[in-house]
């Protein structure tokens, strides 16, 4: 029997410093995520970031949190339930962090009979930090847990053009009011060690990551594909160049992180003159910590600061009826 377990990132169980950093060492001690070996891993996250970031961030998810709970955990069950009433066979939900786990999705399919299940994450673009770690994630508690329910994946969907429809629509009706100077299109920002690890044509430069490298497609590269999304969009959109950019956001500061930067773009903007800006953030499917507090509270309030006079963050996708219907289509296609 056939089953479907749609995953997201993952959320803390509360706002409590003592949740975040439970969630946050578990997030930053994948290897996949920071991409160094165990000992350094440890030293950094424990010996260094958790001493500080976890209370920081706490502050940031009660700047953001439902009444209800996690916005990005109600946003995917909301998802969930309209997908399942679209679609036949049993659909499930999992995290990647946090205590709604993957392990947790199988066993609810496993107890509805099914033996064959369909893992969508819920990431448009290929990073190691993302998509290639839920895939991972996902074989080993299979492998573990789960020897008689075989797995198969949705590959990454950042040029599909179901996507890209939904996309195109989403951020019509939501700038359709709003007559802006510039579009940003903010995607979740990598190191650039992990462009070069995921890239296995080598194409990449081995010191610094420019243009060029990034021109021809990739199955595996993250810059190509949130260019390729861009481009896309822009397309349907009838968009005139230099009306838009892309800009990448959520760095750490132990290594090189792909350019530009986000808050640095936004604060450019806002003193060169633009008046009207409206960011995109086509990297998440599902609102979160990173576009609720990072985009739509503290890039906004930069951007007034520095002169701006309106400011509008498109939402995400989220629960939106089509996006709903999109999924159940590539469900009913699988």
């Amino acid at each position: 029997m056939k089953g479907v377990l749609l995953v997201n990132l993952g959320s803390p169980d509360s706002t409590s410093t003592k949740d975040v950093k439970k969630y946050l060492t578990e997030f930053l001690m994948d290897k996949m995520v920071m991409n160094m070996s165990y000992l350094f891993r440890l030293i950094l996250v424990k010996g260094i970031i958790l001493r500080t970031r976890p209370e920081k961030s706490a502050n940031a998810y009660k700047k953001i949190w439902w009444k209800e709970g996690s916005p990005l955990i109600i946003l995917s069950e909301r998802l969930q339930k309209k997908v399942q009433q679209l679609v036949t066979v049993p659909v499930s939900l999992g995290m990647r962090y946090g205590s709604m786990t993957i392990q947790k999705g199988l066993e609810e399919l496993k107890s509805k009979g099914v033996d064959e299940v369909f893992v969508m994450p819920l990431y448009p673009h290929f990073a190691m930090s993302s998509y290639e770690t839920v895939v991972e994630k996902a074989k080993s508690v299979q492998k573990s847990n789960f020897l008689n329910m075989d797995l198969n994946f949705l590959p990454v969907f950042y040029n599909n053009p179901d996507y890209i429809t939904v996309m195109v629509n989403n951020i019509k009706d939501q700038l359709k009011d709003f007559d802006y100077d510039h579009i940003l299109f903010s995607y979740h920002g990598l190191p650039e060690s992990h462009i070069r690890k995921a890239d296995e044509s080598k194409g990449h430069g081995k010191f610094v990551i420019t243009e060029d490298c990034c021109s021809d497609p990739m199955d595996t590269c993250y810059r190509f594909q949130v260019f390729e999304t861009t481009r896309l969009i822009v397309k349907e959109l009838q968009l005139k160049e230099g009306t838009y950019s892309n800009a990448f956001q959520s760095r750490l500061v132990n290594e090189p992180w792909l350019q530009p930067y986000t808050d640095t773009e936004i604060e450019r903007f806002a003193k060169q003159g633009k008046k009207k800006l409206a960011v995109i953030t086509p990297a998440f499917v599902t609102d979160c910590l990173e576009t609720l507090e990072e985009i739509a509270m503290e890039g906004k309030g930069q951007f007034l600061d520095n002169g701006g006079e309106s400011y509008k963050f498109v939402p995400c996708l989220n629960d939106n009826d089509d996006w709903a219907s999109v999924v159940a289509k590539w469900i009913k296609n699988n």
